[in-house]
């Protein structure tokens, strides 16, 4: 007993965060309702500046959805078991980003920390839109939680999502009275 004690006492222990870094999903959709408003909130604005042309309100909530968050395109493939994600996100780093999951539902979002600018620079052009990106969007099937397989290599986030098995359809006995 006392050699099983100090021989686990003795395994190094793994401190280093486990990516992707997974949040509950209620969190992750409060924060895409912050994006969602703060958007229109921007896209509202720009409206209030051009008059009330009605005819490019879409054209406004595009370019206050870019000032706000990072596109982050995406390519989503299928096999019999995986669903495979990948997402461009480049300039963040592995802390950085959060994922929920939760049966075909997948949200992802991240965010930066900005650059301190130097007291004896001024600005010239400026040409970065936001340190943040959001993305939600249903999965073709319900995908199982554990053992998510994740990485971020040069930009690019890979994350493989095994298929939730198929439930069998319940057989229910109906009987006469």
């Amino acid at each position: 007993m006392k050699n099983e004690a100090t021989a686990l006492a003795k395994e190094p222990v793994n401190t280093e965060p486990k990516f992707p870094a997974f949040v509950e999903i209620e969190k992750m959709l409060e924060r895409v309702a912050e994006f969602t408003a703060e958007t229109s909130k921007k896209a509202y604005d720009y409206f209030m500046l051009r008059g009330d042309d009605l005819t490019s309100h879409f054209d406004d909530w595009l370019k206050a959805e870019m000032d706000i968050l990072r596109p982050t395109p995406l390519e989503i493939t299928q096999t019999d078991k995986m669903i495979n994600v990948r997402a461009a996100v480049p300039g963040f780093k592995p802390d950085e980003i959060e994922i929920s999951l939760k049966d075909d539902l997948l949200i992802m979002s991240g965010e930066t920390k900005a650059e301190e600018k130097k007291e004896d620079e001024k600005l010239f052009l400026n040409e970065w839109r936001s340190n943040r990106f959001c993305r939600q969007m249903r999965l073709p099937f319900p995908v199982e939680t554990e053992n998510v397989n994740g990485k971020l290599k040069d930009g690019i986030l890979y994350l493989a999502l095994r298929k939730k098995p198929a439930e069998e359809a319940a057989k229910i006995t109906v009987t006469a009275e």
